[in-house]
Parts: structure tokens; C-alpha cells; sequence
């Protein structure tokens, strides 16, 4: 059979009965839309949450006190104190080669109020290096300096959701410092307010206020113990080093032979990403395969119709077979149409699938990521199926009895 007869004779066949054939791409644009968009969004999952991550600094290493409970591989320590860290852990690791910058930290939650409202945010003592290490920018006035933390200073840089907060949405930053806040009883001088990081909720990093680590420890916390050292590591190729380093330089600090007893835990921003992104990738992983399942869905309507197909031409099938069409060619004119369908159905699937990621991410403020492999390996499973899936109606046709397919009414 020729290839324009076997054109002519597909067109024929899918126009003959417009709603079923259109019923049964349905399937198949269902199941390609749904296993891009969903794909997409587990992509863009990802890329948020490794953004996010990657937005508190570059090469981090973050030591808390005591031991961490969280699971994930990335975390190192033992039983231990809260109350574990001090600034003479810092001085030690700031000599080490490999380090850029250390930023200790103290932290915890107080009410907060400002222009006769009021909000319960995180308060951090940092000194002027945090703002260098965690990436933190400043939008308008300056961060914490180094005076100011010698002199104890009274003083706060508002982050955005705080801003908001207190003094309304969309309040000029500009507007808001040199105004007085007071937290916990205590006021506070505003010198500047940070640039948006995104997020949203209480552990946002926006919703938080930076005031000089010497005056939270002396007016909060009462005492000399840090919440958690930040540090940068000059190259990144170095990072386990570092780490092993850091450990060994702080079990020595702290007097502790074992590192199971260790009373700190390390984190590598590295492991904390890649955990992420092995969790994101399970998720993308099930979500495709959840979509997937309306693919094998639309397959079995393709099988469905071809059946139904080769009952209705049986005396065709029968005719042709009389005047000298082979098995092959029978066999191959049904798989022919059984492939236009889902190929047709795979272009329209990545188009919808296309427009809904882009709907869903513009409208709904869900982060999408359309790949080209989610893409291409759509349109290569919708030809897989069209192909499978009809290989046994068109095998059934093949193998009809010319002179039982005549007679057949």
C-alpha cells in the first residue's frame, strides 16, 4: 500500500466519527498536559527551595549549639548543651586559612512595637560581618557597625515583613528609618531595613529584626552564649575540609575527645541542598507518575476505538484482502492510525500543558519549570502508546479470515 492511500485512508477513518475520535485524544491531551504541568511544578519546586537556600550565602557552614534532632545526612553532632558556643569559638575559627568570615549570632522571638502597632517577629544579635556572610542587603540607611556593637548601641535594621507589619503595606523604607521601636520593653533607634528575600510566614527571612549582638546579650539574653556561628569558606572546593576542620578545631575548644559527644552540630549548605534536591526530585518523580496514570488511561480508549474500528470494517478489512492486501499491510494501516491519534493528542497535550504551567505560575503564584526532556519525553510515551496500544487491533485485523470478514453483517 502506498503512503498517500495509507494517508487518505487514516483521514477517512478519524473524520468518519468526529466525537469519538475527539472523546479519545481527549485521553491522551489529558495525560500529556497533566504529566508536564505536574513535572513543571516539582522543577520549580526545586529551583525555589535551592534558590532560597542558596540565598542565605554562599559556601556556609552554620555550628549550632547542642545537638541537632532534625533528620537529614547533612547534620553532624551529638548530645550536648544548648549553651555551648561563645565568642572565644569564633576568635579560634576566624584563624583558620580556609575561612572568609565568621558571623556569630544570637537569637530568639519578642513582641515588637512601632507606630502604635505591634508584631512578634524573630530578634537577632549579629555583628557587622553577618551582613556579608547571610547575603543580607541593605535597602535604605546601614547595617549594625562595629562601633555600634562595642558601645552596646540601641539600635534595629527592620526587615520587610516587619516594615509592613508595623507601619502598613507598602510604606516607604526610606520613611521608616530614624523612627523608634520598642522591643521588649526597650527602645530602639531603626537605622536601616533590608531588601526583600521572598517567603512568606513567621520563620520568613524578612520577618526578623537585626540589632548589635552585645546589646541582645546584655539586655535579652543575659548571658555570653551564641545561638549559632555562620561562617563563609574562601573556596568552595574546600568545604569538607573546612567542615573536618572546624569540628576538630571546636572538639578541642570545648575539651571533648569523642565527636559522638560533640555538644555542637554542623550543617553544610552544600548537603542541606542536595538533600532538598533529592527530596524535590522524589516529589517531581511522583507527581509524574501520578499524571502518568491518565496516559495508560487514554492508551486503553485508543485500544478501545481501534477495536471497535476493526469490528465496523470488518467487510473492508475482508474486501481488501480479496482483491490482494496483505497481513502487513492491514496491520500497518491500523497501527498508522493509531499513531496519528496520539501523536495528535501529544502536540495538543504540550501546548495546554505549556499554557497551564504558565497559567499556574502567573495566576496562582506557584513556581513552574517546563524542561524540554518533561517535553520531549511526553511526545515519546504518547508514540509508545499509540503504538502498543494499537498493535493488538491492528494485529486482530491482520489476522481476519478474508472469506468470514465478506459475509460478515
Amino acid at each position: 500500500m502506498l503512503l498517500q492511500d495509507t494517508i487518505f485512508e487514516t483521514y477517512s477513518a478519524i473524520v468518519s466519527n468526529k466525537v469519538r475520535t475527539g472523546l479519545t485524544i481527549l485521553g491522551i491531551v489529558i495525560g500529556i498536559a497533566s504529566v508536564i504541568v505536574m513535572v513543571a511544578i516539582g522543577n520549580g519546586a526545586k529551583q525555589q527551595i535551592e534558590e532560597n537556600i542558596q540565598s542565605i550565602g554562599s559556601n556556609l557552614l552554620m555550628v549550632r549549639g547542642g545537638a541537632q534532632r532534625s533528620p537529614g545526612s547533612f547534620v553532624r553532632g551529638a548530645a550536648g548543651s544548648d549553651e555551648s558556643l561563645v565568642m572565644s569559638d569564633v576568635e579560634a575559627i576566624e584563624g583558620l586559612d580556609s575561612v572568609a568570615s565568621v558571623a556569630p549570632l544570637s537569637s530568639g522571638n519578642y513582641q515588637v512595637i512601632g507606630n502604635g502597632n505591634n508584631t512578634r517577629t524573630s530578634i537577632n544579635g549579629v555583628t557587622q560581618e553577618y551582613s556579608e556572610v547571610r547575603n543580607v542587603e541593605v535597602e535604605q540607611g546601614s547595617f549594625i557597625t562595629e562601633q555600634q556593637q562595642d558601645r552596646l548601641a540601641k539600635v534595629a535594621v527592620l526587615g520587610p515583613d516587619v516594615i509592613e507589619a508595623l507601619y502598613g503595606e507598602g510604606t516607604d523604607a526610606g520613611e521608616v528609618v530614624g523612627n523608634k521601636v520598642r522591643i521588649n520593653g526597650i527602645d530602639f533607634t531603626v537605622i536601616g531595613t533590608t531588601v526583600s528575600k521572598g517567603g512568606t510566614g513567621f520563620n520568613s527571612s524578612d520577618d526578623v529584626v537585626y540589632i548589635p549582638l552585645s546589646t541582645y546579650q546584655q539586655y535579652f539574653q543575659g548571658d555570653k552564649y551564641l545561638s549559632m556561628i555562620n561562617i563563609k569558606i574562601a573556596d568552595q572546593d574546600e568545604m569538607e575540609s573546612a567542615e573536618t576542620e572546624i569540628e576538630n578545631l571546636l572538639l578541642a575548644e570545648h575539651g571533648i575527645a569523642n565527636a559522638s559527644s560533640a555538644d555542637f552540630s554542623i550543617m553544610n549548605q552544600g548537603d542541606i541542598v542536595e538533600t532538598a534536591s533529592s527530596v524535590t526530585d522524589t516529589l517531581t518523580i511522583l507527581l509524574g507518575a501520578v499524571a502518568g496514570i491518565s496516559l495508560v488511561v487514554g492508551g486503553i480508549g485508543i485500544m478501545n476505538m481501534m477495536l471497535t474500528t476493526v469490528t465496523e470494517r470488518t467487510r473492508e478489512i475482508g474486501l481488501r484482502k480479496a482483491i490482494g492486501a496483505k497481513g502487513a499491510d492491514i496491520s500497518a494501516q491500523f497501527l498508522f492510525e493509531s499513531a496519528t491519534l496520539t501523536f495528535i493528542g501529544g502536540i495538543v497535550g504540550i501546548v495546554l500543558g505549556v499554557v497551564v504551567s504558565w497559567v499556574v505560575e502567573n495566576f496562582f503564584g506557584t513556581t513552574t519549570m517546563v524542561s524540554n526532556f518533561s517535553i520531549l519525553l511526553s511526545f515519546g510515551v504518547s508514540a509508545l502508546i499509540g503504538i502498543v496500544f494499537g498493535y493488538y487491533p491492528a494485529r486482530r485485523a491482520s489476522k481476519l479470515n478474508p472469506i468470514q470478514a465478506l459475509r460478515y453483517e
